[in-house]
């Protein structure tokens, strides 16, 4: 008899099964003396959509809502119906004695797995490995300590509750809006609080006044001193009135010095990446969107398998891994980083509990690269760009501590501080690794013997004044740290609340806010300018139209706390399932009951060559479109798509507008610029755009104009009818 294994991805599989000597390999399972593996394709089963139920929920109507199924029905996905059916006919192979479950350890993996047990009809035993890498020897230990798969009854419990929770409140609070609205409305517990303080942030913009502040510098025997507020020590002060009485002190008298101080100091490098800080650095330095970084990281991991398993929210590794350091440094000795290889090899691999703590290691551990070689020029250049990112973290912690000298010094004049500080590098460690973080080498203090007590002279003073800025808009990358602790969003001051939020990861997972995110853009209820995110003014309706609680980050939490007491068995799965049904149907019945209007306020007087309707003016995430406002016709035309290419005369990204041979590019500066023209320009610039590359772009235009316009509802809103 064997044992079938199952679990989550392909990758994970080949990983187990070659550890488990199994090498006959078929198209969906790979099969040893002892054990078959198998996988799914993430998720093989979900729950029914409502027509799945009846066949008039097809059609959207308030009076069938809100919909309670007595018992929430699953179903295959049609697009992994053909694993599904090859994962079924292992379980119910004859010679399979037991399942093992080997789905991702956590919430979301125990419900991949037993869903399509459940779905499968399966009656044999059920067993369990839990580990948080996959390396050959976690795997072995793993086997070699299964435990009992009822061991996990509960947290099965916890994300069955989770998921039809979402059905039950997702899909009622959206039909209801959009059936009272007659518009395309969606909303979520995740997807709107996001909106919420998108709004929150854009208010305090809106009301944000400029304050005037004041400060002083000096400069004496070539050297420069910023002045400090004798009672704040604070640089700059909102009372001119104070900055120039301090000025009249300090230019009555003469420059002595006070102390000087010299402090040697040690820095040590940020952690290892989880996936959201990776998605707001590769935001932050490249413009990346956060599914475009999770896209690249899942070619680097399924494809190239040279970066461990993206979708973790934890900058930690465990015990073992740390052990295979030296299999991924020799891995990773190519390329750029092969001077910074050899050096760390040269001694001793060390480690510290700031990356490596078993404790802080949930579901998976950090990114980092994994033991397969890499060739550098066998990835994109995107692909480089996001590899590049985690390697220079993953050598950047196995570097020294960068190490300086701090001299700091005081000075006082006519009763009134100065002070001025610069650092002077003894050992740049980690820095020499990271890009654009070089640190100040001298300055103007190096060299000189300065001493207490020594008279400068008379100081030349300089008069220095600004205004304060309102917070920035949020980016792609700021958002994501947003969703990852929304605590200071929150409307109520629930302590308890707060914590929750902050360990249960905030609003969403990390696996599933790029998609958020993108569902936002894909929805048109936010926008982007160069790189800020606005709402748009169906935003601030819906907004207007849903029901507070579903704004707030504490309906989160307060599931998050429960879904744990689920986990742990303190709570019955039943009992929360009721509040559940008893809340959709108060919510449902709120939206019915709404007095608010809705009305599009981006209608064009373009008519639609399909249906005569007018059409709606609307940005989308790759530039301007003109859509039909009947969801049922779809008709859609293209305006301008936002380009990589920089204005000659700002640098700023350019749109191109137009059809055929009369496209141009624009600029929000006023440069217009033909196609043709740029192309010369291009071209005589050194950097020519070849008929080739113009051709597949233009081929790219073309798909994505027939790829349906609203992707995060398309599905979801495809037989609504109104």
């Amino acid at each position: 008899m064997k044992e079938l294994v199952i679990a989550e991805k392909p990758s994970v599989a080949r990983d187990i099964a070659r550890v488990l000597g199994c090498k006959k390999q078929t198209r969906n399972y790979i099969e040893g003396d002892s054990y078959v593996v198998t996988w799914g394709l993430g998720h093989l089963v979900t729950l029914a959509d409502p027509e799945g139920y009846d066949k008039k929920l097809a059609t959207w109507r308030m009076e069938d809502l809100p919909m309670m199924p007595e018992r929430l029905k699953l179903v295959v996905i049609p697009k992994t119906r053909g694993q599904f059916q090859a994962v079924k006919t292992q379980i119910a192979r004859k010679d399979i004695s037991d399942i093992i479950i080997a789905t991702d350890a956590g919430r979301e993996g125990e419900l991949v797995a037993r869903w399509i047990l459940i779905k499968a009809g399966n009656k044999k035993p059920l067993k369990r490995l839990w580990i948080s890498s996959v390396t050959d020897r976690a795997i072995r230990q793993g086997f070699d300590h299964l435990a009992d798969a009822g061991k996990y009854d509960n947290l099965f419990r916890a994300a069955v509750a989770r998921a039809e929770a979402d059905w039950l409140v997702g899909i009622n609070a959206t039909r209801a809006l959009t059936c009272k609205y007659n518009a395309q409305l969606s909303c979520g517990r995740v997807q709107t609080p996001t909106l919420a303080m998108i709004a929150r942030r854009e208010e305090e913009i809106r009301h944000f006044t400029p304050a005037a502040y004041y400060g002083l510098t000096a400069s004496v025997k070539g050297l420069s001193f910023t002045w400090k507020e004798s009672g704040s020590g604070s640089s700059s002060v909102f009372s001119k009135q104070s900055r120039d009485r301090a000025m009249s002190q300090a230019a009555a008298g003469t420059a002595k010095i006070t102390e000087v101080r010299r402090t040697k100091k040690t820095t040590y490098p940020e952690g290892l990446y989880d996936l959201t800080t990776l998605q707001r650095d590769a935001n932050q330095r490249y413009g990346f969107s956060a599914k475009k970084t999770l896209d690249i990281m899942q070619r680097l991991y399924e494809h190239h398998k040279i970066l461990t398993y993206p979708r973790t929210d934890s900058g930690y590794l465990t015990e073992d891994v740390a052990e295979t350091l030296k299999e991924r440094l020799v891995a990773i000795n190519a390329g750029p980083w092969r001077p910074f290889v050899r050096t760390i090899l040269k001694g001793k691999i060390r480690t510290r509990k700031s990356f490596v703590d078993n404790k802080k290691v949930s579901d998976h551990h950090a990114i980092i690269p994994t033991e397969q070689p890499v060739i550098p020029s066998a990835l994109s250049v995107e692909e480089n760009k996001i590899f590049d990112l985690v390697v220079r973290r993953f050598l950047a912690v196995l570097y020294p501590p960068f190490e300086y000298e701090e001299t700091k010094v005081t000075i006082e004049c006519g009763g009134q501080t100065f002070v001025s500080k610069v650092n002077v590098t003894l050992n740049a460690g980690f820095k020499e690794v990271l890009k654009g973080e070089e640190e100040e080498h001298g300055g103007n203090l190096s060299g000189l013997n300065l001493n207490p007590g020594d008279v400068l002279g008379s100081p030349r003073l300089t008069a220095t004044e600004g205004k304060t800025k309102p917070p920035a808009r949020f980016t792609e990358g700021t958002l994501l740290a947003a969703m990852e602790n929304p605590v200071r969003y929150m409307t109520d001051k629930d302590a308890a609340a707060a914590r929750t939020l902050k360990e249960t990861g905030g609003l969403g997972t990390v696996a599933t806010r790029a998609d958020i995110i993108d569902k936002l853009f894909s929805s048109y209820l936010i926008e982007k300018k160069e790189e800020a995110i606005y709402l748009t003014g169906k935003a601030r309706q819906l907004l207007d139209l849903v029901p507070e609680d579903l704004k707030k980050p504490e309906l989160t939490a307060d599931w998050e706390t429960k879904l744990a007491d689920i986990a742990g068995g303190k709570l019955r799965q039943d009992t929360f399932m009721k509040e559940i049904r008893h809340y959709t149907e108060e919510l449902t019945n709120e939206i019915r009951g709404g007095s608010g209007t809705f009305r599009h306020d981006n209608l064009t007087n373009k008519l639609c060559p399909v249906c005569g309707k007018r059409m709606l003016s609307v940005n989308g995430k790759q530039g301007k479109l003109l859509v039909c406002q009947d969801r049922e016709c779809g008709h859609k035309e293209r305006i301008s798509r936002l380009t990589n290419a920089r204005c000659p005369v700002c640098h700023k990204k350019m749109e191109l507008v137009g059809q055929g041979d009369k496209q141009k590019f624009v600029c929000v500066c006023g440069h217009k610029e033909a196609l043709s023209a740029f192309q010369a320009r291009r071209k005589k610039e050194g950097a020519g755009v070849s008929k080739k590359d113009v051709a597949n772009y233009m081929k790219k235009m073309k798909k994505e104009e027939q790829e349906p316009l609203n992707s995060g509802l398309a599905e979801a809103l495809a037989n609504l009818k109104l």
